[in-house]
């Protein structure tokens, strides 16, 4: 134990003489917080300001709709003309703008509303709500115009009840945890792209002092192999929990980012994963012939992967030919463990996913462990 603590010494001293090991190892994981804050942190819950173009006249159905529009919350409405709307949209002056056509209110009483436009610079990110808020009105009442048919009193009858709202409806604030929670995932995920890159990196070490000389100069000293590469993998558990705290406490402490999720849950699942990074890197080693080969598998494994399993941006937009490929990797169990864990499931049902993660460490190790027993070169080293 002395001798594998005297080398672990000796691998932190000449790991951080580097100032490229403090960018990978500290720098790297709080960029990518930065980095998740600027992509989901932009957004805000401030007023819409929308300018309505009326060019439908007065009847009822198309009044009843300017005034639906004028009592959404979070909605300031300017009523103006085609002209204007898009001279005030041009200059950031509006967000969006509705346009209630000629014809309008007879289409939409006679069940196929037409003649609704919206119009926006800044697409679906401004307009989706409105959208969504507009034809759910629109559509309820082109569904009474469908029973009605041609008969203007059964309409009317129908609508007068509608328009009343004899129903009531108790609303309350909650807080949108949303942003938080998308950006603890994003961020994880390129803190879990970090570690297995910080992972290979360290085990790299072993193959850059077997070419240096240095390698057989230790193993000339009473200190077996076997202990140099539990050394390696000792100082690869201390950095990864070292990547992992400080990930989390810049998260919560700096930033003031809830994650959503227990601190004990989070640390565990992501320490599992970093088992299972820093045995892929032995496998990586096990393989590679010198350096130069290792940085090639590195890049040829690593990167592809976490593209995969979402670590770069959610996997719910990729196709489902894909999302069954991020089914066999381990970032992919991670990932979805967090989201689950976001999402109210109890860390006890998650054990299948937490199994998993220590498979994959276990498959990993056992993998590496064959071809270092198996490779007959004379630089083998355990």
């Amino acid at each position: 134990m002395k001798d594998i603590l005297w080398l672990a010494r000796r691998t932190l001293i000449a790991t951080f003489r580097k100032k490229s090991s403090w960018i990978m190892f500290i720098l790297l994981p709080v960029a990518g917080i930065l980095v998740s804050m600027m992509i989901y942190g932009g957004g805000t819950g401030g007023t819409l300001r929308v300018g309505i173009v009326n060019e439908d006249g007065d009847s009822r159905i198309t009044k009843d709709t300017l005034s639906f529009i004028q009592g959404m919350e979070q909605a300031e409405v300017t009523v103006l003309d085609e002209e204007s709307m898009k001279q005030k949209i041009a200059a950031s002056e509006l967000d969006t703008g509705v346009i209630l056509e000629k014809g309008f209110a007879d289409s939409v009483r006679s069940g196929h509303p037409e003649g609704l436009t919206l119009v926006s610079l800044k697409g679906a990110q401004v307009t989706a709500y409105l959208k969504s808020m507009l034809n759910n009105y629109v559509d309820n009442i082109a569904a009474i115009g469908l029973s009605a048919g041609a008969d203007q009193t059964v309409f009317d009858k129908i609508y007068n009840g509608y328009s009343q709202k004899s129903f009531g409806m108790d609303a309350s604030v909650v807080e949108d945890t949303s942003k938080a929670k998308n950006m603890t995932y994003q961020s994880l995920g390129f803190l879990i792209a970090f570690m297995m890159f910080s992972a290979c990196n360290l085990t790299e070490l072993i193959i850059k002092e077997k070419e240096n000389r240095t390698f057989l100069r230790i193993l000339t000293s009473p200190i077996s192999a076997r202990n140099y590469v539990l050394s390696n993998v000792m100082v690869n558990i201390l950095l990864v929990m070292l990547q992992i705290a400080l990930t989390l406490f810049m998260l919560k402490q700096v930033f003031g980012i809830n994650s959503g999720i227990p601190a004990g849950e989070l640390v565990l699942a992501l320490m599992l994963y970093g088992l299972a990074a820093i045995s892929l890197s032995l496998v990586i080693v096990a393989f590679a012939k010198n350096s130069g080969m290792a940085g090639a598998l590195q890049n040829l494994i690593i990167t592809p992967t976490c593209l995969l399993a979402g670590c770069y941006f959610p996997v719910d937009i990729m196709p489902d030919s894909v999302r069954k490929i991020a089914a066999f990797l381990p970032q992919h169990w991670l990932l979805q463990t967090v989201d689950d864990l976001q999402n109210g499931t109890a860390f006890g049902q998650l054990y299948l996913n937490l199994f998993i993660l220590l498979a994959f460490a276990a498959a990993f190790a056992f993998i590496a462990i064959y071809r270092f027993s198996r490779n007959n070169d004379t630089r083998t080293f355990v």
